[in-house]
């Protein structure tokens, strides 16, 4: 086997951020668009002689050849050892479990997240360091300039190995080990959680639906929640990972998870209702005819992390990102707690974790996780969340109500406007920075604003600062309104717009939520003129 140096010519990548770089798959086959990227990302990183990297992804298409090249590439730019998912499979999380328990160099993982699979639909790639999370911008940043430049990459001569088999193979002059996916996971899970009590809830008829949206949380969620905690065969469905996810977009949410709901509140439902997305770090809590927010499973969580052995010490802190509603900031404030505000991106609180500052964190985008890896993690919020039941001895309706009785309810919602076009979302978001002065003190539908900004954030732990993170507009009655464009799509821009209410009065804690958020959903699209300048008659998604 021979290393081949090949050339090639700079490719107009997106700057790889904490999502990596996210493309249509039919552009990640275009002739070295791959192979450049990947080169890039050990140049980038560098030091790859005698490193051991962690490899794996959701399974989507396009997986099982970009783990081969990759493979290929490490062992002719140094790498000692590769640590692979059997079949090419590790879910975010997973992987970040493994590059810890390894103390491997990094990792690269492939997915495009809660994004569609399949040949016409989306691919991803992203780097991650040492400590098992998303790499920090001085990484993406020297991968995104060699991008511009890079004129030849590396790459072994050899076939192809098979993955299928648990054990060790060699590639050229590099190790490949090839691991069970889900057995360092169950290990961690096991540690965190009372696995003999979660059992025993199911053993007396507890009964739990988990979607895993044909994904990669299939084998984990069936491994642990089936095999080793008893649930009743058939308590996850859409089990099997597929390339294309059944042909289904694999977001939790109210739409693309609408199998679940109409279980969930039907005259039939189980006591709860769960599903992760494609690569496994997301996920969705739902009770029998109760769905519950992101932002406020958060706060849940914080609030009983304890009855959890992985927890009973309590937490550090808290964090939650701009966008997710303060409801865990109640809590934090209730037991004398630090709570950190931080822009999107799991890389910010990374550094939190890292400082031991914070022991959970969470978006409102359906991500939750704690200091037991780098990544959100979404079937650790659903076992939390059965430790938590187990405990309790209470319905999750009745944890809820009890919750907002406690801490007073912080009505939620995302409206997301998706493939806007690129230049109207940009203006639309200029002309709103630009109305930020005069806005303070104006009064919309009843709600008079008593501050907007443009969000920044000094980091207290390396103190760099990140700047434009969303549009915030505070108002009197301690209503909020966010604006801000995602850059998880691949085409376009979404535009996420996130309304929030608190109520304190126990009286109006069981309003629907978009009637309790309606003065503010009228605001929002009267100060940015969403409508007019989308075309959009209404969202695309609500959650």
């Amino acid at each position: 086997m021979t290393i081949r140096e090949i050339a090639t010519t700079p490719f107009p990548g997106q700057k790889p951020g904490t999502s990596g770089l996210r493309k249509k798959v039919r552009q990640f086959k275009e002739p070295h668009y791959l192979e450049n990227f990947v080169q890039c990302i050990f140049d980038g990183v560098g030091d790859m002689e005698g490193a051991t990297l962690v490899l794996g992804g959701d399974g989507r298409y396009y997986n099982r050849e970009a783990v081969q090249i990759i493979l290929k590439m490490a062992a002719a730019n140094g790498v000692t050892k590769m640590v692979v998912g059997q079949n090419g499979i590790l879910s975010t999380p997973a992987a970040s479990c493994l590059i810890r328990k390894l103390e491997a160099k990094g990792g690269i993982i492939l997915s495009a997240s809660h994004n569609p699979g399949g040949p016409n639909y989306d691919f991803g790639i992203k780097y991650n360091a040492d400590n098992g999370g998303p790499a920090p911008e001085t990484i993406t940043d020297a991968i995104y300039a060699l991008t511009q430049k890079i004129s030849q990459y590396r790459i072994l001569d050899a076939t192809d190995i098979d993955l299928s088999e648990i054990g060790e193979v060699s590639l050229g002059g590099m190790r490949v080990e090839i691991v069970d996916p889900v057995r360092e996971y169950r290990r961690l899970m096991k540690e965190l959680f009372d696995f003999k009590k979660i059992k025993k809830l199911f053993k007396d008829g507890f009964r739990l639906r988990f979607d895993a949206m044909h994904a990669v949380t299939g084998p984990y969620s069936t491994d642990i929640l089936e095999r080793k905690l008893g649930a009743p065969k058939g308590t996850v469905i859409n089990a099997e990972p597929l390339e294309d996810f059944g042909g289904h977009h694999p977001d939790p949410n109210p739409v693309h998870a609408r199998e679940l709901f109409d279980i969930m509140f039907s005259d039939d439902a189980p006591d709860m209702g769960a599903a992760s997305d494609g690569d496994g770090d997301r996920n969705i809590i739902l009770g029998r005819g109760m769905y519950v927010a992101p932002s406020d499973s958060l706060a849940v969580l914080a609030a009983n992390a304890h009855l959890a052995p992985g927890y009973k010490d309590g937490l550090a802190g808290v964090a939650r990102s701009m966008p997710t509603s303060g409801a865990v900031d109640r809590v934090a404030a209730e037991v004398g707690m630090p709570c950190f505000e931080t822009p999107t991106g799991w890389k910010y609180f990374g550094n939190l974790l890292d400082a031991g500052k914070v022991s959970l964190c969470g978006e409102e985008s359906a991500g939750t996780g704690s200091d037991h890896v780098r990544e959100k993690d979404g079937l650790w919020a659903v076992l939390m969340w059965l430790n938590i039941l187990a405990e309790r001895q209470e319905s999750i309706a009745e944890i809820m109500r009890a919750h907002w009785r406690t801490y007073g309810r912080n009505f939620y919602s995302r409206h997301d406007y998706e493939a806007v076009d690129s230049d109207a979302a940009n203006k639309l978001m200029d002309d709103l920075r630009a109305k930020l002065p005069t806005l303070t003190g104006q009064t919309f539908e009843g709600e008079t604003v008593t501050s907007a900004d443009d969000f920044s954030y000094t980091d207290p732990v390396d103190g760099s600062v990140t700047s434009k993170q969303g549009i915030r507009i505070q108002f009197e009655s301690g209503a909020r309104l966010v604006y801000r464009l995602s850059g998880t799509g691949t085409e376009g821009a979404t535009l996420r717009v996130y309304l929030e209410r608190y109520e304190a009065n126990p009286a109006n804690h069981e309003l629907e939520t978009q009637v309790a958020l309606q003065s503010i959903i009228t605001i929002a699209d009267q100060l940015a003129e969403i409508g007019k300048r989308t075309g959009r008659v209404e969202p695309d998604v609500i959650s």
